[in-house]
């Protein structure tokens, strides 16, 4: 993969590369950039995923031989849940963390977003780069007058706009994936309901205020809004803050595996 050098010559200036810099919590989850290495290997395109849906083949095959080698087997289900989460889990931890860190919402079209998956070990999304300048940002932003800066009114319409890119992002995953896995399309919506839901709660546990993170995802899902398949499911218990998944990984389906707790299987609490 070519990495044009306006692309590297912009990364030092542009401000989403400074809030992506400063966006330390996502280190504890995965490496954060603003556009590609010098040597890109082992990076892809978004778009390179929906233009040849095969590579999430490929993907899932990688993933099916580290399972066997785990657990003695690997379901097809378990492999198609796996990527789904893992996949659209990173779109959307990106979008969200800026969002509640720096009140920046970033392009998150699939040309302008790059993942690693771990080429030792388990195959997973290691690391993720933007790699568009634009964004958008409150009135109050220090860089609002900057050439790569939209001025949205207010909080409300800065979480639409999130809402808006990642569910145009997500619905190219689920145009290309849907395809390749025996999964409806309501659960891959439900997955991208919990991939947007939970990167606001985890940005805010990541950044020490999660309270803070479950403020955003009422923001960014204060109702069921199509394609979307709830609201946020978050609420708090005795033992703290929790929620619902609206979709399965399908781990459980894993030999000697159980219901993870926030699963729609478990039984509701």
């Amino acid at each position: 993969m070519t990495v044009p050098a306006r692309t590297r010559a912009r990364e030092a200036r542009t401000p989403i590369a400074g809030s992506l810099g400063r966006a330390n919590a996502l280190a504890e989850w995965c490496e954060v950039r603003f556009g590609l290495p010098e040597d890109p290997v082992g990076w892809t395109t978004a778009d390179a995923f929906m233009a040849e849906p095969a590579r999430f083949d490929a993907w899932r095959a990688d993933l099916g031989r580290w399972l066997v080698e785990h657990y003695g087997e690997a379901p097809e289900r378990t492999t198609a849940g796996y990527v789904m989460s893992w996949y659209l889990s990173v779109v959307g931890m990106v979008g969200g963390t800026l969002f509640h860190q720096a009140r920046r919402v970033p392009s998150l079209r699939p040309s302008d977003v790059a993942v690693r998956v771990a080429d030792d070990g388990r195959p997973h999304i290691v690391a993720v780069a933007l790699l568009a300048e634009d964004f958008a940002c409150l009135p109050d932003d220090p860089e609002g007058d900057h050439p790569a800066a939209t001025v949205v009114a207010d909080e409300h319409a800065l979480a639409a706009l999130l809402r808006a890119r990642f569910a145009a992002h997500a619905a190219e995953f689920v145009r290309a994936f849907g395809p390749t896995v025996r999964l409806g399309r309501r659960t891959l919506w439900a997955a991208a309901t919990d991939a947007l839901d939970g990167a606001a709660w985890r940005a805010g546990q990541l950044c020490g205020d999660e309270a803070a993170g479950v403020a955003d995802a009422a923001l960014l899902l204060p109702d069921r809004i199509e394609p979307f398949t709830s609201a946020t499911t978050l609420r708090a218990t005795p033992a703290g803050w929790t929620r619902r998944r609206q979709s399965c990984c399908f781990h459980f389906a894993l030999p000697g595996a159980e219901v993870c707790d926030t699963c729609p299987r478990a039984t509701a609490r």
